[in-house]
């Protein structure tokens, strides 16, 4: 018996060395890097989202060798911080003050690369996140305002429209998707040249939300929930919403975002594509 104690000690200390020696390696000489920002105040399925987000980056970062850090210090988004970065993530807003707004552009427009979620790309006048900022909102994101939204958040079918892409090359032809609240957009990006939509909402998804709200219920149209911009390095994904019990007020979580594995595929993929130049 003790023999065999001794035996399991060793086992464990070999697995815990090789751990730490693996993830030495990563941090040391990773394959690329990544910069997460993120706010994380007053909605609680944003909160929820993104502290589910950055737990699963960790994850993902150990599994397929990249660095992964996040801050919530939007000051930190100047060229001098970018810099070291290969992947910029915007967890579910987006900076507010002007010089990091410059800084974000000249990133982009050297090169750099990002990946937005959900909240990323909501601006509507007036509200507290107006639309005042022209680059990103109608140029970089091509989608303008917030035009509407699903309620409640519900799983949607999902059509991979560009199959051959980094991105979407290993998802199916359609899937179903965690629960999310769907965003609809002022602009049609399906008129802008530079727009490539990779994900939309399958027509199989209609009636798609619960309400209460009638115009909270979408029966019929079109809704890209994922794109890039031909121009820049960048992706855009609507998911980053989880459902929350706020009608008992007990604010527990009743989804999460990153416990689908197919649509985490194109998260793996996104990184692949956008972090190994």
């Amino acid at each position: 018996m003790i023999g065999r104690l001794h035996l399991l000690k060793i086992v464990f200390l070999s697995l815990f060395v090789m751990f730490g020696l693996s993830l030495f390696a990563v941090q040391s000489n990773p394959r690329f890097r990544v910069i997460a920002f993120y706010t994380a105040r007053n909605d609680l399925a944003h909160i929820s989202f993104v502290k589910e987000a950055n737990d699963w980056f960790e994850d993902a970062s150990r599994e397929i060798g990249f660095l992964y850090e996040s801050t919530s210090e939007w000051d930190n988004l100047n060229l001098d911080f970018l810099a070291k970065y290969d992947i910029v993530i915007f967890l579910d807003t987006r900076p507010d003050k002007a010089p990091q707004r410059r800084a974000f552009e000249e990133y982009m427009d050297r090169g750099g690369a990002w990946i937005g979620f959900h909240f990323a790309a909501f601006a509507l006048t007036p509200s507290a996140f107006p639309q005042n900022w022209d680059w990103y909102h109608n140029d970089f994101l091509g989608c303008g305002e917030y035009k509407g939204n699903t309620w409640r958040p519900t799983s949607a079918i999902l059509r991979n429209e560009q199959p051959g892409h980094p991105a979407t090359l290993h998802l199916p032809a359609t899937f179903k998707s965690s629960p999310n609240e769907w965003y609809s957009w002022q602009k049609d990006l399906r008129k802008n040249p530079d727009i490539s939509v990779l994900l939309s909402v399958d027509p199989s998804s209609f009636p798609l939300g619960t309400g209460p709200k009638l115009w909270e219920i979408w029966h019929n149209g079109d809704y890209p929930v994922v794109w890039t911009n031909r121009r820049y390095r960048m992706l855009y994904v609507n998911m980053g919403h989880n459902d929350i019990d706020y009608e008992s007020r007990t604010n527990s979580e009743l989804s999460c975002t990153f416990d689908n594995p197919v649509q985490n595929r194109l998260i793996l993929d996104a990184l692949e594509w956008l972090g190994v130049k």
